[in-house]
């Protein structure tokens, strides 16, 4: 199964990646060999890498290993393919641009039928390649572009573009799992479902969450694929799997996280989706 990792920080901090290591770290012995991508942001915009290729033959994946540049905010995904082939068109995280920002999505599961179920009312954002993660994202920005403004910078609040994810994920969840992360360069949002644990079975939780302060020790993430400079201040991560051997945070079921420049902005829980 897919790998997701995120990062939000209250400053920009370098990050590299050992993708191979990292995808091991969720439980598998050999290469996620249906390709990679990792998403760097700065302001409204992001600095994109993917390659439909396997993670463990790449010169790329090697270079960004000790040149990951600084970001505050950082998606990456490991691809093991269940739906689409392993082409570029389908190799995650996915971007569009909506309110003249660069959005990011990268999604872990598998939900079929969801093309025939939920049709695109406009071509505004139509999937490039045949998966149903791009497919999902086209449908969530259809539903955020109802509270952008197309011609002004003001963005809605975290609470009210948290609102509208949180529903969309309650709509998606009957549809197979459904964990995801996504940003607008402004803030994380992260969306935890079910996954297939090490043991084959699927259940929650299906994201992990560790939140650090400037008052705490810094995360050794050394043995974890990925590199994060070490600078005091609000960090937090998320991951399939706990990275560390401290007590990450497991996301409940249909829970959706807003994080902000590092720190827990709020959450919005499966009954209150539900309920909205």
């Amino acid at each position: 199964m897919c790998e997701l990792f995120a990062m939000s920080s209250r400053y920009p901090t370098s990050v590299g990646f050992s993708l191979e290591t990292l995808a091991r770290r969720g439980g598998h012995d050999g290469p996620h060999k249906d390709g990679w991508g990792v998403a760097y942001f700065e302001d409204r915009d992001v600095f994109l890498l993917r390659e439909s290729s396997p993670a463990a033959e790449s010169g790329l994946v090697r270079f960004m290993e000790k040149n990951g540049p600084p970001s505050d905010l950082v998606i990456s995904h490991i691809r093991l393919a269940t739906q689409g082939d392993p082409a570029l068109r389908n190799t995650q995280p996915f971007q569009r641009e909506l309110g003249g920002r660069a959005h990011v999505f990268a999604h872990n599961g598998d939900m079929p039928g969801i093309r025939e179920k939920y049709q695109l009312k406009s071509h505004c954002h139509t999937p490039i390649g045949d998966t149903d993660s791009e497919y999902a994202f086209c449908c969530l920005l259809e539903r955020l572009g109802k509270i952008w403004d197309p011609v002004s910078d003001r963005l809605p609040s975290v609470e009210c573009r948290l609102a509208v994810i949180a529903t969309f994920a309650a709509e998606f969840r009957p549809h197979g799992p459904f964990n995801f992360v996504y940003s607008d360069g402004d803030a994380l949002f992260i969306h935890s479902h079910r996954r297939k644990q090490n043991d084959g079975e699927e259940r929650p939780p299906g994201l992990h969450l560790l939140v650090r302060s400037e008052n705490e020790q810094a995360v050794d993430l050394a043995k974890s694929g990925v590199m994060l400079a070490p600078l005091a201040q609000e960090l937090a991560l998320v991951a399939s799997v706990p990275l560390t051997d401290e007590p990450w945070e497991p996301v409940g079921e249909g829970e959706v996280v807003a994080l902000a420049r590092g720190i827990v902005w709020a959450r919005s829980g499966a009954e209150q989706a539900l309920l909205r």
